[in-house]
């Protein structure tokens, strides 16, 4: 199986992709809920985060809290 970073990378720069399709599902570690944040949020990826930006606030997430990906509404990789 592909690893989330790949995917992320693969989504961000494969000419076939659509990143506006992705939408990427943490886990909030407060909450204990699954967030979801589109694709087209992430700012930057940096050294095991990734950077959101929502209503002009940046926010670091780091990517071993990413639980699932889908594109168009299904479910394309989920962490076991």
């Amino acid at each position: 199986m592909i690893t989330i970073s790949e995917l992320i990378n693969k989504i961000k720069w494969d000419k076939r992709e659509e990143p506006a399709d992705y939408s990427l599902f943490y886990l909030d570690r407060v909450t204990r809920k699954l967030i979801e944040i589109r694709y087209k949020d992430i700012k930057r990826v940096e050294e095991g985060f990734m950077v959101i930006e929502r209503e002009g606030v940046e926010t670091s997430i780091p990517i071993h809290r990413i639980r699932k990906v889908t594109k168009k509404g299904k479910t394309t990789w989920q962490r076991s």
